[in-house]
């Protein structure tokens, strides 16, 4: 049931609209088409339903995955989609676990179990057992050579340990996602990584590394045209300037933001403007911007 892994999340592509998509799941469960759906198709299938506000068919398809499993793999995927569905509390995905852990040929979903208690936790702020559960998580993702299953739990990881203010794990941790992610040709999502690494650098005072580390994030992102990506390394080097109080290159990268979104006909972010102009008037001798960051525009 290895396929079933990478069922967890299932997102509507950018490219298709949701009346297409919506097209597309009438003609799978329209009448009796949906008795040709297997339960790995089926748990897919419902994300994008959810996604789609079609909570009755949602529920109509995890129905089905659970009719038609085919084995105990299949059945408990389907029962861990379901208390996903139902909110259910951590206790019931901790039995779910324990389940697991008695189990043979289930450490896809065993680790995709302990990580989702990971980002329950987390949630909760119970960070002491968001770390616990995610460790447990890429334990089992390292002993099954998940990789890509690794940089999501190497990511989370990240997360925990800063909310935790442990900047060496979430350095270790970024750094070790990060060569992964170059091993893998995964370039938006090395991009991501490295702008976050940077931010942790940056955090202890290295700022030549973070300066690094932004730069080559900005590298990637010119590459893949990715102007969010852009902004989010732009404004790191910027940050870093201004605490340099090199406040000419904090300008002059900004204005390369705001030149790339113009380029692209895509209206700049009110932030970059006012940061721009903050920085002009702490130039010449004003004061200082409000310190607002690319993730609150």
């Amino acid at each position: 049931m290895a396929a079933c892994a990478r069922f967890e999340v299932t997102k509507l592509d950018a490219n298709i609209s949701p009346d297409q998509a919506r097209q597309v799941l009438s003609m799978l469960t329209d009448g009796g088409s949906m008795d040709a759906i297997n339960t790995p198709l089926a748990l897919r299938l419902i994300g994008l339903a959810q996604e789609l506000g079609e909570e009755a068919l949602a529920q109509r398809l995890l129905d089905h995955a659970l009719e038609a499993a085919a084995d105990d793999s299949e059945r408990m995927w389907t029962r861990f989609e379901g208390l996903k569905m139902a909110n259910a509390s951590t206790s019931a995905f901790e039995q779910l676990a324990e389940t697991l852990s008695e189990a043979e040929g289930v450490a896809d979903l065993n680790a995709a179990v302990h990580h989702h208690l990971a980002l329950m936790f987390l949630a909760e702020d119970a960070l002491t057992e968001a770390r616990a559960m995610v460790q447990r998580s890429l334990a089992v993702r390292e002993t099954n050579n998940d990789r890509e299953g690794i940089t999501y739990g190497l990511a989370l990881l990240v997360a925990v340990a800063k909310r935790q203010h442990d900047m060496d794990t979430a350095i270790a941790a970024g750094t070790q996602r990060v060569e992964l992610l170059g091993s893998m040709n995964k370039h938006t999502a090395k991009m991501e990584a490295l702008a976050d690494l940077a931010h942790a650098q940056a955090t202890i005072g290295a700022f030549e590394v973070a300066n690094e580390l932004f730069s080559e994030s900005l590298e990637l992102a010119t590459e893949l045209e990715d102007l969010s990506g852009q902004l989010v390394a732009r404004w790191g080097l910027a940050d870093l300037a201004e605490i340099g109080e090199d406040y000419e290159t904090a300008m002059l990268v900004l204005s390369d933001c705001l030149h790339a979104f113009m380029a692209e006909n895509i209206p700049t972010p009110a932030a970059v403007r006012q940061r721009i102009q903050a920085l002009t008037a702490l130039r010449d001798g004003g004061a200082a911007g409000d310190g607002q960051g690319p993730d609150e525009l």
